[in-house]
């Protein structure tokens, strides 16, 4: 007891009969344990650290009745084993980490009369586990017999078991089980699905397991460019699938789709398409699976004119208010993985700031399809992080179900050599696609980006006298460093003539200018 031993002793005197380590080290139980102590008739070992046990760990061991391996960690056991120990009558397992019964695990066990799995991790297992079992069998064939036959004791409980159609044939066997097999205690219960949770085996009625069956209400939708629209899917399987979305081959973000149960073996998944956009035009396809198979349906999306007098149903019309605010966008801090932004909402109607909502679109500048995340009222700014070098990216911000105009996204490009930039404590070369929206660089240095046409390069000075007289006291060096670094064409169509200022509001207050050392 509470020794240190780490592996079984090799000198135990061959007429021994009764072995037991507790509270030990021992790890495993390795090919031929106890070779030498073939008389043995009660070996414990419980509460050790048992992992593996070798499928010829109890060899020569014909004479043992009892074996006890209680509070060990075993996650399996090799039930071919116990074709070795055919006497065995007792066996406790309980307090390890099974999960798992085969059909014919009880098939060499003939004489048990003790079986304690409980307090392990078994979720679901087959009634033809017991139906195989030697005990069960003559006790079927001895029914209305005169011959007595043993009691086998059976304890299964504090095993998390999962309710769902798989364990439809165990749960009958508990139901009918009886003498000479005795469950030690018969209350078990379910772990989930959640309706199910905390009911007894004999509170529930299970159904057969289902192939998913999906279907949709409408497979062909239309939507004004600018509007929300819900693509809706039914899937009927039992036990309930996993459900997700795909559109061109590619699977859609988990923050775009909710799955949710609507009855027992039926789930409903919708996937959110905001501020629909020419480019989300497509078929999109609902795949749901389970371990009988899987099936998918199709929802064919048509993005049309904008919105104009009249609303279909379903779909969500932007606000009078909304229609007339402007966001003001910009970057306000870069890190060596990624940027956070900051945005402004000028309205041109009277709104109110802490209950607009808004839509940020993030993705490759040529992807077509972009993730949308969706900030709710009083915040303004978010960071993005884990962004790919060398690659160029466009992230846009819109109020509500808008789809964004010019002057709400920034085009950026990441730089290409990490090891060089992090030595120069950034990542990230900026590109704004608005002339009048001027990023500060490292000192002296300012992006303002052209429409690769005559003019734009007269008219940016213009726009940023304090950068351009800054500018001039620049070192050569470091204006290569910076801006040569950007992919070719990285700056094709990302200057326009500047906007008109936005009306003053009286009262309205900005936030204050930001230098380059600022952002580093």
């Amino acid at each position: 007891m509470s020794a240190q031993l780490r592996q079984i002793p090799a000198n135990i005197p061959q007429d021994i009969r009764k072995i037991r380590i507790e509270n030990s080290h021992l790890t495993e139980l390795p090919r031929g344990s106890f070779e030498n102590v073939s008389a043995l008739e009660y070996l414990w070992l419980n509460f050790n650290n048992i992992t593996v046990m070798h499928i010829k760990s109890l060899e020569y061991l014909a004479a043992l009745k009892e074996l006890r391996l209680q509070g060990n960690k075993l996650s399996s056991v090799p039930w071919t084993a116990f074709q070795d120990t055919s006497a065995l009558k007792i066996l406790d397992l309980k307090h390890n980490r099974l999960d798992v019964l085969p059909e014919h695990a009880l098939r060499y066990l003939p004489n048990l009369t003790y079986l304690d799995l409980s307090s392990n991790q078994l979720t679901v297992i087959s009634r033809d586990v017991f139906y195989n079992w030697p005990v069960y069998q003559r006790s079927q064939r001895a029914e209305g017999q005169i011959e007595a036959i043993s009691n086998a004791v059976l304890a299964l409980h504090d095993n998390p078991w999962i309710c769902d159609c798989r364990l439809r044939g165990f749960v009958q066997f508990i139901k009918s089980v009886g003498p000479p097999i005795i469950l030690m205690n018969s209350y078990l219960t379910c772990s989930s699905p959640k309706f199910r949770a905390g009911k007894y085996f004999h509170e529930v009625e299970l159904n057969s397991c289902m192939k998913p069956l999906t279907s949709a209400l409408d497979a062909n939708l239309t939507v004004p460019v600018g509007l929300n629209i819900t693509l809706t899917c039914f899937v009927q399987a039992s036990p309930s699938p996993a459900v997700w979305w795909t559109y061109a081959l590619k699977l859609l973000r988990a923050f775009n789709v909710s799955t949710e149960p609507i009855s027992e073996d039926t789930v409903r998944s919708e996937l959110l398409i905001p501020a629909a956009r020419l480019v989300d035009a497509g078929n999109y396809t609902c795949t749901a699976a389970n371990f009988l198979g899987n099936a998918s349906v199709v929802i064919t999306l048509h993005v049309g004119a904008p919105w104009a007098s009249t609303t279909p149903p379903g779909w969500a019309p932007v606000a009078p208010a909304d229609l007339g605010t402007h966001v003001e966008v910009r970057i306000a801090k870069q890190t060596v993985y990624g940027i956070t932004l900051e945005w402004f909402a000028v309205a041109a109607a009277a709104a109110e700031p802490g209950e607009t909502w808004y839509t940020l679109l993030l993705g490759r500048y040529d992807a077509a399809q972009k993730d949308a995340i969706y900030i709710g009222p009083g915040v303004n700014t978010y960071s993005v992080t884990d962004l790919l070098p060398a690659t160029k990216y466009e992230v846009c911000v819109a109020v509500r179900n808008q789809a964004p105009r010019k002057g709400q996204c920034i085009v950026f490009v990441t730089g290409s050599d990490v090891s060089q930039l992090e030595q120069r404590e950034k990542l990230i070369h900026i590109v704004v696609i608005v002339c009048a929206m001027v990023l500060a660089v490292p000192a002296g240095m300012y992006a303002c980006t052209a429409e690769a046409r005559p003019g734009c390069l007269t008219r940016c000075p213009g726009a940023c006298p304090r950068r351009r007289r800054r500018g001039g006291q620049a070192q050569a060096g470091s204006k290569e460093s910076t801006l040569d670094s950007l992919p070719a064409g990285s700056e094709d169509g990302l200057c326009r003539p500047p906007r008109p200022p936005a009306r003053e509001e009286p009262g309205k207050s900005w936030p204050p200018h930001r230098n380059s050392a600022d952002l580093y």
